[in-house]
């Protein structure tokens, strides 16, 4: 493992990354990048349980993105934000433009790799299609809300969800920046090419979200897989394997 610092608005940020299968610059033949970019909570170590063993054509990238695994953050962020990081620290690190790397997201990494505008992503039950919230949830948003406004805030945080009870203010801000955008003219005006691969049980990103996302891409294949939200985990082969098919 290893950390880089970018800097990024004025700010820095020590990013937290792993290469796998890495050609030395200096040698004649240098293997394309892949770029795993994880989703919202989870880590680099997570995308490479699934994919270490895959794809050995090309030099993998495991990173985490800001606020997550070794990567520290306590700055509000947007998806554009971390899109921007990730520009940065394939220009610093690897020494290439994000068009040039093939990036494979999962969930809200999904959408940090569309941002990122590369040739070709593979997407894994990929956020950006807003799902209806529940009446149990609308209400815990709209009591957090007048409590805030009515200066009780404290009461509010006894309502926010497990996914980020833990976060540091920062984190919680960027969460609720990110966690109900909706990508739909993001996805159709893609221009590269995009293999979907979705959960037949994902109840966190529901199946109808890959189908609407396989409809708005214009260059697109889609894949429906047994399991759920974190399908991928251990089908890491038989993605690769669908995907070349469709090359």
């Amino acid at each position: 493992m290893a950390q880089r610092r970018i800097e990024y608005q004025g700010e820095c940020f020590d990013i937290s990354y792993e290469r796998v299968n890495h050609t030395d610059s200096k040698q004649i033949a240098t293997k394309p990048i892949i770029l795993f970019l994880h989703g919202w909570g989870s880590n680099k170590d997570v995308m490479k349980i699934a994919f270490s063993k895959c794809f050995h054509q090309y030099e993998h990238i495991y990173i985490d993105m800001p606020g997550f695994g070794n990567s520290p953050n306590d700055k509000p962020l947007f998806t554009s934000d971390y899109a921007q990081i990730v520009r940065i620290f394939l220009r610093d690190v690897c020494g290439v433009s994000a068009q040039e790397v093939l990036m494979v997201g999962h969930s809200f990494g999904g959408k940090v790799a569309l941002l990122c505008e590369p040739k070709e992503v593979i997407l894994l039950s990929s956020a950006g299609i807003k799902v209806p919230k529940s009446i149990k949830v609308r209400c815990k948003i709209a009591f957090a809300k007048i409590m805030g406004q009515c200066g009780f805030s404290h009461l509010g945080k006894m309502f926010r969800s497990k996914d980020v009870i833990a976060m540091n203010e920062g984190m919680y801000q960027t969460f609720k920046n990110v966690v109900d955008e909706d990508f739909s003219g993001i996805f159709r005006h893609y221009k590269g090419k995009a293999s979907i691969f979705w959960g037949r049980h994902d109840r966190a990103t529901p199946l109808f979200c890959g189908e609407r996302i396989a409809a708005l891409i214009q260059d697109s294949c889609f894949f429906v897989l047994e399991g759920d939200h974190y399908f991928f985990l251990r089908q890491g082969e038989g993605i690769e394997k669908l995907y070349w098919s469709n090359i």
